[in-house]
């Protein structure tokens, strides 16, 4: 049986697992499988720093390591071990905070900046493997996919 056999929905069997069980083994491994493979694109990082680099850009001024972490989902000590190796790496550097001396802010540096302008071409790299993963997936189940996940998100940080 091959692969699209052994995930085609309409005959998927959960056997005695309740399908959120089997939801969330089936993130968890999807998780892993692509980790693996974004770790085999990249070079000079891993997916893991290379996310916390999308998550430094995505906030609208450079984040502490707190607001880094809540962003990625991780903990303070995961992202500050992802970060120390990026600024070994010359990708981030740490500034003090102008109105709060106690906090450092993380800057995301030219040599970041080039490798991602270098490695993405100006984000086609990306479109391409994005547009490659969900080929296929109907807009409605990618719609009601991110409505659950927001939903289990939300239950999640409640407990």
């Amino acid at each position: 049986m091959n692969y699209d056999e052994k995930m085609n929905m309409n005959n998927v069997e959960f056997g005695n697992m309740p399908p959120q069980a089997f939801l969330l083994g089936l993130l968890s491994a999807f998780d892993n499988r692509y980790q693996a493979a974004a770790d085999a694109f990249f070079k000079e990082i891993t997916w893991k720093q290379f996310f916390a680099i999308i998550c430094i850009n995505l906030c609208k001024e450079p984040p502490t390591i707190n607001e880094l972490s809540d962003v990625m989902g991780s903990s303070h000590q995961n992202v500050k071990q992802i970060l120390l190796k990026l600024e070994k790496k010359g990708f981030v550097s740490f500034v003090t905070d102008d109105r709060d001396k106690r906090k450092q802010r993380i800057l995301v540096t030219d040599t970041c900046r080039n490798f991602l302008e270098e490695n993405d071409n100006n984000g086609k790299q990306s479109q391409y493997i994005i547009g490659r993963i969900f080929e296929g997936v109907d807009e409605k189940y990618l719609t009601a996919t991110i409505q659950t996940i927001m939903r289990m998100e939300r239950n999640l940080s409640e407990l």
